[in-house]
């Protein structure tokens, strides 16, 4: 049988070692995870195609699973890869959103972030000129078939977002009813276990149908 490999993205603060916690969700592949360290997209773009294309070589099918900022990172880098799906959890989808929405957070005006190039903010994220310029410079393009996994208390992106993406790109869009942006208790994991092994399918990866709108 020929070997079908999952390629982990993980989360701002998060490691490539969290591939491991996935591998029993997911019947019929093996899990690995993508190592980056530095939370710049023209950094990980780098390291993200170079593991890419360390799991296709020996391969059949890879598909991709991301978590958060990982899904951005993802189409960022991965757009073009010919991955044969992707699996988000609770994914970034508007980056330029985000920073918005921080940036207003914080009371920051654009042409202070440009004079300044990085602010420091009280809740503990630094805001960068050049990550913006880069995320603006740098539109998703992305037709990669994908499902997601979204909280409806997801505090960093909006339910409008996600609706927006899943219908501009007939993703399949799972939700849960209660849930937040990390999934960590026992009742979420065992949502995104079900939901993981539903996606891929019990029989030897093969993916269980989906409309393009999935509420659950």
């Amino acid at each position: 049988m020929m070997k079908k490999t999952i390629l982990y993205i993980h989360g701002k603060g998060g490691s490539h070692l969290e591939a491991a916690q996935y591998q029993k969700s997911c019947p019929g592949y093996t899990v690995v995870g993508a190592d980056y360290e530095v939370d710049f997209p023209w950094v990980v773009e780098g390291r993200l195609r170079a593991a890419y294309d360390a799991a296709s070589r020996d391969s059949g099918q890879v598909v991709l699973l991301a978590n958060s900022i990982g899904a951005y990172f993802a189409m960022d880098a991965l757009g073009s890869c010919g991955a044969a799906r992707a699996l988000f959890i609770s994914p970034v989808l508007d980056m330029e959103r985000l920073i918005l929405d921080m940036m207003g957070r914080a009371g920051v005006t654009e042409e202070e972030l440009r004079t300044r190039g990085e602010i420091p903010t009280d809740f503990g994220e630094t805001l960068s000129w050049e990550y913006l310029r880069y995320v603006r410079e740098h539109p998703v393009r992305w037709d990669i078939p994908t499902e997601i996994l979204y909280a409806d208390g997801d505090h960093l992106t909006a339910r409008q977002t996600v609706d927006a993406f899943a219908a501009a790109r007939r993703a399949g869009l799972t939700v849960m009813e209660g849930g937040e942006h990390w999934f960590h208790t026992g009742e979420q994991l065992a949502f995104l276990d079900r939901w993981l092994r539903d996606r891929l399918g019990e029989r030897g990866g093969e993916p269980a149908p989906a409309s393009p709108v999935i509420s659950t």
